[in-house]
């Protein structure tokens, strides 16, 4: 899929504006740590009438937890199951190897955070109901509409569109090193804000079915 260059172009412009509060990021996350993930009680109708309002604010926040926690999966999963009241820490905690699979090349962490959050949103709470067609289906969705905005779901292909090239991080102590001066915790924030984005987007679109 061809990626929107725009959209990376404007994100990127927008971020290197950005002055990051990370004692405020901080204080927001110690605050979620401390009293854990609220249940979500889905208003439909404030939610499908806020809806830019939320998918900015979920954007906003996984680049946020990505530029604090300096993991794209953690982040885009935490902004997503804080906003929708979904799971808990310990599937955020689940999911500190998840970025490009352990740095190994495999698929963006942006796409495991969002198909968990999506998960837990679609699939039914009785885990001993099998039927989880609704959430493949949803799922495939957001697949498709990440490689459509960012060009790929594998982190290699990713870094090259939003740093330049492809570091391999984990390869040796001067790749992390050149990965580490390339900008890389302000602008690979990129990746899970949009996914978050997308997810929250898929939700909300089947709150309005």
């Amino acid at each position: 899929m061809i990626p929107d260059p725009d959209l990376i172009q404007q994100r990127r412009k927008e971020l290197a504006a950005r002055k990051w509060n990370v004692t405020a990021i901080e204080e927001r996350f110690s605050r979620l740590v401390k009293n854990g993930i609220t249940p979500g009680r889905l208003d439909r109708e404030e939610i499908l009438g806020n809806k830019e309002a939320i998918l900015d604010r979920v954007q906003c926040q996984a680049e946020d937890y990505c530029y604090l926690m300096r993991n794209c999966a953690k982040s885009s999963a935490t902004a997503l199951l804080e906003e929708f009241g979904l799971g808990n820490l310990d599937t955020i905690r689940a999911l500190g190897p998840f970025p490009g699979i352990a740095m190994s090349g495999g698929i963006c962490g942006p796409v495991t955070g969002g198909l968990i959050a999506l998960g837990l949103f679609f699939s039914n709470p009785d885990i001993t109901k099998h039927d989880a067609t609704r959430a493949y289906l949803h799922a495939r969705v957001f697949i498709n509409r990440f490689e459509s905005a960012l060009g790929s779901v594998y982190c290699p292909d990713i870094q090259k569109k939003l740093l330049g090239q492809y570091y391999d991080p984990m390869r040796s102590m001067e790749n992390l090193k050149a990965f580490n001066a390339s900008n890389a915790r302000k602008y690979c924030v990129i990746a899970p804000g949009i996914g978050a984005r997308i997810a929250a987007e898929i939700m909300m679109e089947s709150l309005a079915e």
